[in-house]
């Protein structure tokens, strides 16, 4: 078992998941035809992790998680007491809601679908554009947005601040600032939302080494999901999703990503979902247009839209009705046959990252930059080179530099120019979990 540590020390856990998150990035087409001992290897691609990551800035602990929870479930954060978070984000319904999408308070329809709320800790960007940049940017949104919860920010701080149950649970939660403040809600909420990670289930079984835990169309289907049906070019690793941004061919007018980027190569191009307990998510996409897994199915087997902005990892496919069956029967073993509990919280040992080397050229590759993390002089330019077969789209946000490439194609390269010492971030705005740390001194 891994136990975390965090300023405070050690943080003890009741139960381990045993597994490595890991990235399935090319052969695909050769995995399709794996024989026991290429299964195996695969296999370990889709390990789960053994640790729940949880940021320096807002390190887990119970009552923190505790209050977030609660603060989750009160309908009281609405303007008028009507719905919760919890309202559209039922765990019983893959923290969905079962609707094409959602209604706020005042009781019209949203744009959008609810998305899944299950194994955020490992996002990137949320939301389905991911305008928000971290789970505690994300929870203010639905509060205040005026077609969702539709609650002022400061009228709620001052309501639950006058409440002496909430300003014990603020103080027990936050003791080096015990206020009830707009930073600490968001914080409760998100760390709450951090411990929601989706139960095993048969496909976890099957990965640790029950070979009978999947039926031989299962095992059929997740065969066809690593190598002929492509399916895990974008849903990759334990939680089936690489965090990033895709046109996935739906004939929908929405921008999403593109309206965020106001990058024309990500236009209508959205997060890659989680399928972990996607059986109880229906209906699918964005827009909630699909109602079965097997309607989502067909549309990659021969109902795309053609567009230029979709990636090059989206291809049509040809799939007969028992491979598509097979497809769907996989899908379905990675939901929970129960009551879908979460997992136990397990906090992840703070990463001790490599020394960073004084490099200025980097590569871009399987949606990785490499090296990820490289040190340079003030005034230095660093040069970053697409080796990739995507669109990437290089950003930096600091007070001391705002860079965007706009739309890098393969092949070409980027040049940024750092005027001052300091550590820099930078990623991909359209594969957001590519991260390169810069040190400039």
């Amino acid at each position: 078992m891994t136990i975390g540590k965090t300023a405070q020390g050690h943080l003890r856990v009741g139960l381990a998941l045993a597994f490595v998150c890991g990235a399935l990035v090319g052969g695909a087409a050769a995995l399709a035809q794996s024989t026991g001992s290429d299964l195996a290897a695969l296999k370990e691609k889709f390990r789960r992790p053994a640790a729940i990551p949880f940021p320096a800035s807002n390190p887990y602990s119970p009552e923190k998680r505790a209050l977030g929870e609660r603060l989750f479930r009160d309908k009281s954060l609405s303007a008028d007491g009507s719905i919760a978070c919890a309202s559209c984000h039922d765990r019983q319904k893959g923290f969905s809601d079962g609707r094409v999408t959602a209604v706020g308070v005042p009781r019209r329809p949203l744009a959008r679908h609810t998305p899944t709320l299950w194994n955020l800790a490992w996002a990137g960007p949320v939301f389905w554009d991911g305008r928000a940049r971290s789970l505690e940017e994300q929870v203010a949104g639905p509060i205040i947005a005026p077609d969702e919860m539709a609650q002022p920010m400061d009228q709620l701080i001052a309501r639950l601040a006058a409440r002496r149950d909430y300003a014990r649970a603020f103080a027990k939660a936050f003791p080096d600032d015990p206020r009830v403040t707009e930073e600490n809600l968001k914080k409760a909420i998100a760390t709450y939302e951090r411990t929601l990670v989706s139960p095993p289930t048969r496909f976890d079984w099957f990965v640790a080494g029950d070979d009978a835990a999947l039926s031989r169309q299962e095992v059929d289907g997740f065969r066809l999901f690593a190598g002929k049906a492509g399916c895990a070019n974008c849903h990759t690793g334990w939680a089936f999703t690489d965090h990033a941004f895709y046109d996935v061919g739906l004939a929908s007018e929405d921008r999403g990503r593109g309206a965020v980027l106001r990058l024309e190569k990500a236009e209508h191009a959205f997060k890659t979902p989680s399928l972990r307990e996607a059986a109880r998510r229906a209906p699918y996409m964005h827009d909630g247009s699909l109602a079965t897994l097997k309607n989502v199915v067909r549309h990659y087997a021969g109902g795309i839209t053609d567009r230029a902005t979709l990636p090059p990892d989206l291809r049509r496919i040809s799939l007969s009705p028992a491979e598509q069956d097979a497809l769907v029967s996989f899908l379905k073993t990675l939901t929970f046959e129960g009551d879908p509990l979460p997992s136990a919280t397990i906090v992840a040992e703070q990463s001790q990252s490599l020394p960073a080397e004084h490099v200025t050229s980097i590569s871009q590759h399987d949606k990785m930059f490499t090296p990820t993390k490289v040190r340079i002089r003030p005034g230095e330019r660093l040069w970053l080179l697409n080796n990739d077969t995507r669109t990437h789209n290089v950003r930096v946000f600091d007070d001391n530099l705002d860079f965007d490439s706009g739309a890098q194609e393969p092949g070409e390269t980027v040049e940024i120019a750092f005027p001052k010492a300091g550590s820099y971030l930078v990623f991909c705005g359209i594969h957001p979990k590519m991260e390169l740390t810069v040190d400039v001194r």
